[in-house]
């Protein structure tokens, strides 16, 4: 650790900030198409990949390879949103709750940079002695998570890779909360190579980031192949006795991509690091295969928010961190032998909060909780054809940096601007002008 302390104020809401908002309980009525059938399952996620980057997509086919046999193999989601950054996302994937409900609508790791505190009427924080320090914020441990339930019904469970909910305090690390294996790092981004992460408040700092079970340990070797390598060994330990949660969220292709092991020689870095990713999904694939796995695992492949360019996202606008499709439509692929239609397209619209009572659902666990889930079951939409019960998805509400968001049926709202996303997927004509009711209704469910 290049700098030897830090003094940290802790943030955090609990359930009674805001805890109404918007909410509803989606934990009746499940639909039970499934249910209890225990598949493993594993979710791989990449960071910052753009909706057009992979060959299924329209991208070069040359990068990635692997994920379009994968799309051969799968349904692929054409209607499948995110968050517009990643510690939001990852915090709506593990608890089945927007991220404005455990406040991780502001990333963790910018928490306590000044410029995103100075739009949150916020300063950062001072000690006891009246030092400057870093205010930090983490998913709450009262939060229960997917990997939670899992584990009470029965799931062996990991994460290979990029937590991002937490990283300074041991109650915000993933073996608090319901992970009964951890490999990778911690924060936003790592260095490939050297394993440290840069911070900025409330002065610059490194940190070396890279843990097995919750401890330090020393590697050579590029991040991306090693998770993939971890993976691989972790997986050879399973039996058919038990079912796993494998969760291996990648850093690639996010900053920083400075050297790139391989593929440089006629790819851009960052072309270069994209294929690196798509081999380690090949690796992935092939440790499922090879183990005996792949008729019994749910392998579901998707990204944690969109592209840094508006190129990488096409035919969307928008880029990451914000609430245009660009920065929230991100390509999901959903593989499972014998359930789903291999090669087949579903346009049913899902928030990546759904794979919470998917996932529990099919596990033939628990959904009841004192914390409301936004989470719907989806399995009848994904395995029985039918329709999907999502009607809604708020992506951001007041309070937040970026402006308040919801999709309702065919129309979004973004601050003042309203598209229809049926008609007008790139969101070219903002028609909020012709329809001012329907702005009003809108912007009044978000004040809900």
């Amino acid at each position: 650790i290049a700098m030897t302390a830090i003094c940290l104020t802790v943030f955090w809401a609990g359930a009674a900030s805001g805890e109404e908002i918007g909410s509803r309980s989606h934990t009746d009525g499940a639909n039970t198409i499934h249910r209890n059938s225990r598949p493993n399952i594993v979710l791989v996620m990449s960071d910052d990949m753009g909706y057009g980057q992979p060959g299924f997509n329209g991208g070069n086919k040359e990068l990635t390879p692997n994920m379009d046999r994968l799309a051969s193999q799968s349904v692929m989601l054409s209607q499948f949103y995110s968050h517009s950054v990643c510690a939001p996302t990852r915090a709506a994937l593990l608890t089945g709750r927007y991220a404005f409900r455990t406040w991780s609508d502001w990333r963790s790791e910018d928490f306590g940079k000044p410029s995103y505190l100075k739009k949150l009427g916020l300063t950062l924080a001072k000690n006891q002695k009246g030092e400057i320090t870093r205010r930090i914020h983490a998913l709450d441990g009262e939060e229960r998570t997917v990997a939670e339930a899992l584990k009470e019904g029965g799931y062996r469970t990991a994460i290979i890779g990029k937590w991002h909910c937490g990283e300074w305090l041991k109650e915000h690390l993933p073996m608090q909360q319901g992970f009964m294996h951890q490999y990778g790092h911690y924060a936003w981004g790592i260095d490939y190579n050297s394993f440290m992460i840069p911070h900025n408040a409330p002065a610059p700092f490194h940190v070396y980031d890279w843990h097995r079970n919750e401890k330090p340990i020393r590697e050579s070797g590029y991040a991306t192949d090693l998770i993939a390598a971890e993976f691989e060994r972790v997986i050879a330990q399973q039996s058919n006795d038990t079912p796993f949660f494998i969760y291996v969220p990648f850093n690639a292709v996010h900053g920083p991509i400075d050297v790139v092991p391989r593929h440089t020689d006629r790819l851009t870095p960052r072309d270069a690091a994209l294929k690196c990713y798509d081999e380690a999904v090949g690796r992935i694939m092939e440790a499922i295969r090879s183990n005996g796995f792949g008729e019994d695992t749910l392998l579901i492949c998707t990204n944690d928010n969109g592209g840094l360019t508006e190129e990488s996202n096409r035919p969307f606008r928008g880029t990451k961190n914000t609430t245009y499709e660009g920065g929230v439509r991100v390509p999901c692929l959903m593989r499972w032998p014998g359930k789903i239609e291999a090669g087949s397209k579903n346009d049913s619209m899902m928030h990546v909060v759904d794979f919470f009572s998917t996932f529990v659902n099919l596990a033939g666990g628990s959904l009841k909780q004192s914390r409301r889930l936004d989470s719907m079951d989806m399995s009848g939409p994904l395995f029985g054809k039918t329709e999907s019960p999502r009607t809604e998805i708020v992506f951001e509400v007041a309070g937040s940096v970026r402006y308040p968001t919801i999709r309702s049926g065919a129309y979004k709202l973004m601050g003042g601007e309203l598209y229809n996303i049926l008609k007008d997927p790139s969101e070219k004509n903002n028609i909020a002008g012709q329809h001012p009711d329907l702005v009003s209704k809108l912007a009044g469910r978000l004040e809900e």
